[in-house]
C-alpha cells in the first residue's frame, strides 16, 4: 500500500530499535507509554492543531512564491540555515503551521496546514498496514502515525501552489521535514540539506539533491545508513564560523559546562553534580539541560546555589560553549562545538540507560577523554585545572573538514557558493 509505505518512510526514525529503546522518561514527552495517554494525547492534537488550524488563517511577512525556502523544525535549524537567508535576498525561512521555533516563533513564514484534517479517512488502512509490517510498535507509537498523517498531502499541494524554486533542510528524519523532501521529489521541485549537528548511523540515508556536510565523520555515518542520493559536499561547520577566532586560550580550567540531554538519568545527574560542587570547590560549574527536556531542574539551584544554569532557549551552543574551559556530557553534539573551540571536553555517561555508549564515536576517534566513574571524572578536570593543552581543537578534524586548511572560518561562504553553483543548474520558474 503506496500511503503506509510513504508514512512508514516519514516516520523511519521512530520505527528504529534505537528509538523503541530509549528510556521510558525520554520517550514519555513523544510518546506516553500508557494507551490511555496516547489516546489522550491524539485527541488534545486533533483538536488543539487540526481543528485548530483550520480556524487560524495564514498571514506570511514574506512572498514565498518562487522563492528559495529554508525550512525549519526547530530554533538550532534556524541559526543553522540564518546565513543563506542573508546571503540570498531570493530566500525565506519556512515553518510548518503550529511549529515551535523557539525565540523565532515569529520570524519565520508558517505553511498552512488547514486541510491536514481532510486525510485523515486513510488512518484505518494505513494503520493496519503498518501493524502488519511494524507489528505492536504501530500500536505503541499510534499517536505518531496519527500526528504525521496528511503531511505529505498538504505539503504536495503547497508546493504546486508556491513553486519554490528549491527547499534547503537542516533536519533529514523529523516527520513533517521528511514528508515536505517526499513532496518535492513527487513534484519536482530540488532539494538540499545542510548538516547541523553530529549525525548517526540511525539517521535515513540522504535523499537529497545536494546534501553539504561537515567532515568525513558524518559521510561515513551516511554511507552506513544506506545508498546515498544526489552530489555530496564537505564545507566544515557553516554555524561554528563566527566563533573559531574566539578559542579558548585559557591555560588552565576555571569554568565548567555540564551539559545534559533527555536521555540523562535525573538521579545520576543529581549526583554527578553534587561529586564535583563537593570534590572541586575552586571550580565554577553551569548546568544546560537540552532545549527539549521538560524536567523541572530547579532543585539543583536549590540544593547547590553556587551553581549557574544556561537556558538553551536563550542561549546558543557556542555561545554556552565559548564562556568555560571545560565541559562534561554524555551523547551530545556540544562535545563537538566545545572541542572546536579548544575546551577540555569529557564523555561521562548519566545513568547506564542502554540506548547509547559512545553514540557519536567521539571517544573512539579520540575527540574527547572518558571518565567511568566521578572519581575518574574529579581526577580528570583536577589535572586541566592545572594544565590545559592549547591544542585541543585540532581533535576535531575529522569532524570539520575546513579545519586547518585556508578556508578554515568560512565555510559559510563555502557552503553559499557551493549552493549558488547548484541552483543555477535548475533554471528559476
Amino acid at each position: 500500500m503506496k500511503q503506509a509505505a510513504r508514512l512508514r518512510d516519514i516516520l523511519y526514525v521512530r520505527f528504529t530499535d534505537h528509538f523503541a529503546s530509549f528510556p521510558p522518561h525520554t520517550l514519555e514527552p513523544i510518546s506516553p507509554a500508557s494507551p490511555w495517554k496516547r489516546l489522550l494525547k491524539v485527541a488534545g492534537y486533533a483538536a488543539l492543531r487540526l481543528v485548530g488550524n483550520a480556524f487560524r488563517p495564514i498571514r506570511n511577512p514574506e512572498k514565498l512564491r518562487g522563492k528559495v525556502w529554508l525550512y525549519v523544525v526547530s530554533q538550532n535549524n534556524y541559526d543553522s540555515l540564518r546565513f543563506i537567508r542573508e546571503a540570498r535576498p531570493d530566500s525565506v525561512l519556512v515553518a510548518g503551521q503550529s511549529k515551535q521555533i523557539g525565540r523565532y516563533n515569529r520570524q519565520v513564514n508558517r505553511l498552512s496546514l488547514r486541510r491536514k484534517l481532510l486525510y485523515y479517512g486513510q488512518l484505518p488502512r494505513v494503520y493496519r498496514e503498518l501493524r502488519r509490517t511494524e507489528g505492536r510498535r504501530a500500536w505503541r507509537f499510534f499517536d505518531l502515525i496519527f500526528n504525521a498523517i496528511g503531511y505529505y498531502e498538504v505539503y504536495c499541494r503547497a508546493l504546486r501552489h508556491y513553486q519554490p524554486r528549491a527547499v534547503v533542510y537542516a533536519n533529514d528524519h523529523n516527520d513533517d521535514a521528511r514528508a515536505l523532501l517526499l513532496a518535492c521529489q513527487t513534484v519536482g521541485i530540488p532539494t538540499a540539506y545542510v548538516q547541523h549537528a553530529s549525525v548517526s548511523t540511525n539517521f535515513p540515508p540522504l535523499s537529497f539533491d545536494l546534501s553539504l556536510l561537515e567532515g568525513q565523520d558524518a559521510l561515513d555515518k551516511y554511507r552506513q545508513c544506506g545508498p546515498i542520493r544526489g552530489r555530496v559536499e564537505l564545507v566544515g561547520m557553516p554555524r561554528a564560523d563566527a566563533f573559531l577566532s574566539r578559542r579558548n586560550t585559557e591555560p588552565r580550567v576555571r569554568r565548567v559546562a555540564l551539559a545534559c540531554n533527555t536521555l540523562d538519568d535525573t538521579e545520576a545527574i543529581t549526583a554527578a553534580v553534587d561529586h564535583l560542587l563537593t570534590e572541586l570547590p575552586g571550580l565554577t560549574f553551569t548546568f544546560r539541560p537540552h532545549p527539549g527536556d521538560q524536567r523541572d531542574f530547579r532543585f539543583l539551584a536549590r540544593r547547590h546555589p553556587a551553581l549557574h544554569f544556561s537556558d538553551a532557549r536563550q542561549e546558543s551552543v557556542f555561545e554556552f560553549v565559548q564562556r568555560h574551559d571545560a565541559m562534561v556530557a554524555a551523547d551530545t553534539s556540544t562535545h563537538l562545538e566545545a572541542t572546536l573551540l579548544n575546551l577540555a571536553s569529557i564523555y561521562y555517561r548519566f545513568g547506564s540507560h542502554g540506548v547509547a555508549d559512545d553514540y557519536y564515536g567521539y571517544v573512539a576517534h579520540g575527540l574527547v577523554e572518558r571518565a567511568s566513574s566521578l572519581p575518574e571524572l574529579a581526577e580528570l578536570l583536577r589535572g586541566y585545572q592545572q594544565h590545559k593543552p592549547a591544542d585541543l581543537y585540532q581533535r576535531a578534524a575529522y569532524y570539520n573538514a575546513t579545519l586547518g586548511t585556508p578556508e578554515e572560518g568560512r565555510s559559510q561562504e563555502r557552503a553559499v557558493r557551493l549552493l549558488n553553483e547548484w541552483l543555477d543548474l535548475w533554471p528559476a520558474v
